[in-house]
């Protein structure tokens, strides 16, 4: 199978890292059997993102692999140690990039300056160690939140080349052959059709103004329509600033003269779209063949009625290409000074943490009617994280998630709404979690404790206490002067 040179259209998908999970993990030392909570983070997933490098021409490294994944965040761990970050990946592509969601068609970013980045997909974030969740209320407590997955998104690249001035014309009309004169590109020439298989790009310079062409692959009639290689390629004069048709004085295919090529390619530039604003110059070539200059002669009056600007050109002698060299140059001259300005970027500032409403940070509805109530459904980032970062096989995690749902006021809402004890709530999108309302309870106290109290520092208190009781009673009878220290409280050894 032939490996292709030229790719200008791929479609893979990107998948940025998983946030490693938090760690639960309690100090210990001699002498101190609980010395609190020293679970680390996990660290943050890997981003995938483009960057533009003029230094590339196709996608063909993309035609290799149909997924790029960013490395995942690595799991905290005990003595406060935080996970490491997933390492991002950065893929280059060329100017003229076109980044799109392959699934819903929406055009995600148009890469054109060097350098530009655009960031496709966002790595999770980790979840936090107990080291980071303990409170004056939960002193130690004995989860941590998992890491978040990581965004994935199936991606379609589409190169279409940048250049100031775009070369259209019949398959041998001698584009390559007037890119190559004019320029220092070195396409490949030939004498039979399509030779031109990839767009080629050469950089002009004409006096001051230093300019780009780019050689088209040879149109037919219908190539808007799939013919030949028009379908593939058309999109490729998309940002030029100008076109200038190359007509064949010297073919001999029935059918076919200068104003009925010129009438055939404009009628597909038509059904491509997009192009009608573009200033247009058309090259007449091969006027060193036999009778190609009493050609010239006779249609060059018509197309100047027409509103062309006509140059005779010979690439094989250089005859006329100083003065089409010269006339791109205006043309792209007075295109860019007529271009508006580019609008400086907009600078996106995340809003700062606690200034969003409660009754902002979700939506509440009902869905119908279950077995048991009604069926209720919250959406919002934050309860639908919340639930990400969940572990459901431990109590206390269940606990500490309901204690979120409720600060931001879910249940006095669904109580608002009219939901009654056993209504199901669902939280999430298609994987929703699916709970049943229990308004009021103390999440967590038939299971550990009342929300908020951690279970294990409970048990001990009964031993400190009579610890306490203790040394008060041998230091009352020591100031009492009766070192017998008969009745005291006896140790609990339970």
């Amino acid at each position: 199978m032939a490996i292709p040179s030229f790719v200008d259209r791929v479609r893979f998908t990107v998948a940025a890292g998983n946030g490693g999970h938090g760690c639960v993990s309690i100090k210990r030392e001699k002498f101190k059997p609980l010395g609190g909570p020293d679970g680390g983070d996990g660290g943050n997933g890997g981003s995938v993102s483009f960057r533009v490098d003029e230094g590339l021409t196709t996608l063909l490294e993309f035609h290799r692999q149909s997924i790029r994944r960013a490395a995942n965040g690595a799991p905290g761990q005990g003595d406060l140690k935080h996970g490491a970050r997933g390492e991002d990946i950065e893929l280059m592509v060329p100017s003229g990039t076109v980044v799109t969601d392959a699934r819903t068609g929406e055009v995600l970013a148009d890469l054109t300056q060097h350098d530009e980045v655009y960031v496709a997909v966002v790595g999770g974030r980790g979840g936090l160690g107990n080291a980071a969740l303990a409170s004056a209320a939960r002193k130690a407590p004995g989860f941590a939140l998992l890491g978040e997955e990581g965004d994935e998104r199936e991606i379609q690249l589409e190169l279409k080349v940048v250049a100031d001035v775009g070369l259209v014309g019949f398959p041998s009309a001698g584009k390559s052959s007037l890119i190559a004169a004019i320029s220092r590109a070195r396409p490949k020439i030939a004498d039979y059709p399509f030779t031109t298989l990839v767009p080629n790009l050469g950089v002009v310079l004409a006096g001051d103004v230093t300019y780009t062409v780019a050689d088209v692959p040879g149109l037919i009639e219908g190539a808007s329509e799939g013919r030949g290689l028009g379908f593939d390629f058309l999109r490729h004069i998309e940002r030029c600033q100008a076109i200038v048709h190359v007509i064949d004085l010297g073919t001999y295919e029935p059918g076919r003269d200068p104003l009925t090529d010129l009438e055939t390619i404009e009628g597909e530039l038509a059904a491509h779209g997009g192009l009608e604003d573009r200033p247009r110059l058309v090259a007449l070539n091969k006027v060193d063949l036999p009778d190609a200059q009493d050609m010239a002669d006779i249609v060059r009056p018509e197309l100047e009625a027409a509103g062309h600007r006509v140059f005779p050109i010979s690439t094989k002698t250089s005859e006329g290409l100083n003065a089409l060299k010269f006339a791109m140059a205006e043309v792209v001259e007075a295109r860019r000074a007529a271009l508006p300005e580019a609008e400086p970027r907009p600078v996106i500032r995340p809003r700062p943490v606690g200034r969003a409403k409660k009754e902002d940070e979700f939506t509440i509805v009902r869905k119908g009617d279950g077995e048991g109530g009604h069926v209720w459904r919250v959406h919002g980032e934050k309860p639908e994280r919340w639930i990400n970062q969940t572990d459901f096989s431990n109590a206390e995690a269940v606990g500490f998630l309901a204690d979120r749902l409720n600060r931001i006021g879910i249940e006095d809402k669904l109580l608002e709404l009219g939901a009654r004890a056993g209504d199901a709530v669902a939280i999430g999108g298609e994987d929703a979690v699916v709970f049943d309302f229990a308004p009021q309870l103390e999440t967590g106290a038939e299971l550990l404790s009342r929300r908020g109290e951690d279970q294990r520092l409970e048990t001990q208190r009964p031993a400190v206490a009579r610890r306490r009781e203790k040394d008060a009673a041998y230091h009352a009878a020591k100031a009492a002067g009766d070192y017998t220290l008969e009745g005291l409280p006896e140790d609990d050894e339970a």
